[in-house]
């Protein structure tokens, strides 16, 4: 049976990865037709970086310290802290940043640690300060820690160039960097990774105290929930790694719509998986590894960050080990999983010779971006060996893969988002105490306003990365964190989430790809994740 099958896919033109033990890869049959050639979408979902923080002065490297970064003559210029900004910054002489003040600095290659700034709903606002971008230490700064270098609240300011993040502009410089691209709305994590999925953070439908599973039904703080809309960190409700307040929403989400079209897909996150024992003997939901700067250990997986964790219809709340072989992840075969898996899976699927149409994958915490416990380099060190992976397999010709943020974690960044989005509540405080914006908020499918949803947010950086996208481009295209899932609705057909989704809102982005090009499947990048070279 093997052997026929190996004979008819090398009739075909397939070439097969298959792992010793495993039956033959089970493929659609037919697939379902898509609008691009794009057959297979992998989203690495990152933590808490601003687009300036990364790229504010994209191209240019000091080249003083870290991995030595020479851009191409003709590499484009983006949006980014301009010669004015780094020297008359106007965070520098507001005086109610007080002796925090400071103009924005590059962070070296020995500066990786940093401090963890605040990036909540109403602060993040009010750093914007009504369009005036002047007050980031005053209302989001955190130095508190150690690894302030002396900036204080001023570290806010602090940036990396291509001497750090050398990988993520090896990516820009052969791919293509989106530098209009926005979070969806103000806020943390939750809401970003749900907006990701579903475009919509309203439709909190039941609130819990405390870590207990299940949970005691209750309320639970403004800040984590204000009205019915997410708008703060809490945790998914039920989820038996939860550890505080928790929450479950209503309505659709992407993987509902991928599930309708009868399309593989799968939430790929580290530390999902309970069963395995780390290398430092941790397990359970307790797997953990040391953090940047060797000030502890971080718990691999962190339960606010699982996006489809806060859907009944999506979830996997005991973290149930997939009940199908390798090569059938992500399909409708594995009801064990329910489409939730650890990012270790998706290496060992990928390997299997079985690729979902759509892939989300969240890195183990350490190596996520995050300030405080992960940093650039960690950062770089998964984000590089993922695509090289997928660089190097059979699925690269007709994937595009997508490097994008949750949040800002605060990091200042010079631009004022549009408000595409308004919103009353007590939280909000962009353009005065309660108010963010001007306009009527989206309604929900009952034609009901949805409040605590401003937006969109502070500016993010988004990466292409495929055969297909534009080389060494800058696409200044109005996008967010749902014009993903506005993607795979188009290319696979699904239909929108609608209901007050962001999905119907989100800009376009097929203006990175180009598909008259001739290099089908054959441009690659292969970077070394130590250095990003």
């Amino acid at each position: 049976m093997k052997a026929t099958f190996r004979a008819a896919a090398a009739t075909a033109g397939i070439s097969l990865i298959v792992t010793p033990g495993l039956a033959a890869p089970v493929f659609a049959d037919p697939p379902p037709s898509t609008a691009t050639p794009i057959q297979h979408l992998v989203v690495i979902f990152q933590e808490n970086i601003s687009f300036d923080h990364y790229f504010g002065t994209y191209p240019i490297a000091a080249n003083t310290d870290g991995s030595l970064f020479t851009a191409a003559a003709n590499t484009p210029s983006v949006n980014g802290i301009a010669a004015g900004l780094l020297t008359n910054n106007p965070n520098a002489g507001n005086p109610a940043n007080g002796s925090d003040a400071v103009n924005p600095f590059r962070l070296s290659h020995s500066q990786v640690t940093t401090c963890d700034q605040n990036h909540d709903y109403g602060p993040e606002q009010l750093a914007f300060d009504q369009g005036l971008i002047d007050a980031y230490p005053a209302e989001v700064g955190n130095g508190n820690c150690s690894f302030d270098y002396g900036h204080g609240t001023g570290l806010v300011m602090g940036y990396f160039d291509g001497n750090t993040v050398t990988a993520m502009w090896n990516y820009a410089q052969h791919f293509a960097l989106n530098d209009n691209s926005f979070d969806t709305t103000f806020g943390p994590s939750a809401p970003g990774a749900i907006n990701l999925v579903s475009g919509q953070t309203g439709g909190v439908v039941a609130t819990g105290n405390g870590p207990s599973v299940p949970p005691i039904p209750g309320p639970i703080p403004d800040d984590e929930v204000v009205g019915s809309t997410v708008v703060g960190d809490p945790q998914p409700y039920g989820d038996v790694c939860a550890s505080r307040d928790q929450v479950r929403l209503q309505g659709p989400n992407i993987g509902d719509l991928l599930n309708a079209r009868g399309l593989s897909w799968g939430w790929f996150e580290g530390g999902f998986d309970l069963t395995k024992i780390n290398p430092n003997g941790t397990t359970g939901c307790k797997r953990s590894h040391e953090e940047s700067g060797n000030q502890g250990t971080e718990t691999d997986f962190i339960p606010h960050h699982a996006a489809f964790q806060f859907y009944v219809s999506t979830s996997n709340l005991t973290h149930q080990r997939p009940n199908v072989k390798v090569n059938q992840y992500g399909t409708s075969a594995d009801t064990g999983a329910n489409h939730n898996y650890d990012s270790d899976d998706f290496l060992a699927t990928l390997g299997s010779g079985n690729l979902p149409a759509v892939s989300f994958i969240k890195a183990p915490a350490y190596e996520d971006g995050h300030a405080g416990y992960s940093d650039p380099l960690l950062e770089q060190q998964f984000v590089v060996s993922v695509i090289n992976r997928i660089m190097t397999s059979r699925f690269w010709k007709d994937t595009a893969i997508i490097i994008a943020y949750d949040d800002s974690d605060g990091w200042y960044d010079h631009v004022m988002s549009p408000i595409v989005n308004s919103s009353a509540t007590s939280q909000d405080q962009l353009s005065g105490a309660g108010k963010c914006g001007n306009g009527t908020p989206l309604e929900n499918a009952q034609g009901v306003p949805i409040q605590g949803r401003c937006g969109h947010g502070p500016r993010l950086p988004f990466l292409l990365i495929s055969p297909f996208a534009k080389a060494n481009f800058v696409d200044h295209s109005l996008t967010d964190q749902s014009s993903i899932i506005h993607f795979i609705e188009d290319n696979w057909g699904t239909g929108r989430i609608g209901g007050g989704s962001y999905d119907g809102l989100a800009g376009s982005l097929l203006n990175m790809f180009d598909f008259s090009q001739t290099q089908y499947g054959k441009r690659r990048l292969m970077l070394d994740p130590a250095t990003g070279n």
